[in-house]
């Protein structure tokens, strides 16, 4: 019973490992991807705070896919995915740029919640429809196709 209890800790602990260092070489997963777009009477219909979570969001992909984009536009490719060697100082870089960008968003987050409801209700629409023009562009990538 021991054995198996340490097996089955030593089996998650190398799972966990592993799944870590695969995570390591993606430059971006699906969760900084957008899931819905809107139409100004969709947008129109919500409140304010709704509105800012969205934008917020918005801000989110662009920080996250943009510097990346002549890259990949797509969630869960990896370094060697484009040609580049996952050895540590590749991924050292890549994690020093998502470090950085994470603290980034995490700063503009806050700005965003502590300025945008100062914002009229109307120019915070008009920004979220020109954001969702901006990453959908950004998803036709360079050959301008989905």
């Amino acid at each position: 019973m021991r054995h198996l209890c340490l097996s089955f800790i030593l089996f998650h602990f190398v799972t966990a490992i592993f799944a870590q260092q695969n995570n390591d070489a993606v430059f971006f997963t699906q969760k900084a991807h957008i899931d819905q777009f809107h139409t100004i009477d969709d947008l129109e219909e919500l409140k304010k705070g709704e509105l800012i979570e969205l934008y917020a969001d918005r801000v989110t992909e662009i920080l996250t896919v943009l510097p990346l984009l002549s890259l990949s536009y797509e969630p869960g490719v990896r370094l060697s995915d484009v040609g580049i060697k996952e050895d540590s100082h590749h991924l050292k870089i890549l994690k020093k740029a998502k470090d950085s960008q994470q603290e980034n968003i995490e700063k503009t987050h806050e700005t965003v919640e502590e300025l945008i409801p100062y914002a009229d209700t109307d120019q915070i629409v008009w920004t979220i429809l020109y954001f969702e023009e901006v990453i959908k562009k950004m998803r036709m990538g360079v050959k301008g196709n989905f």
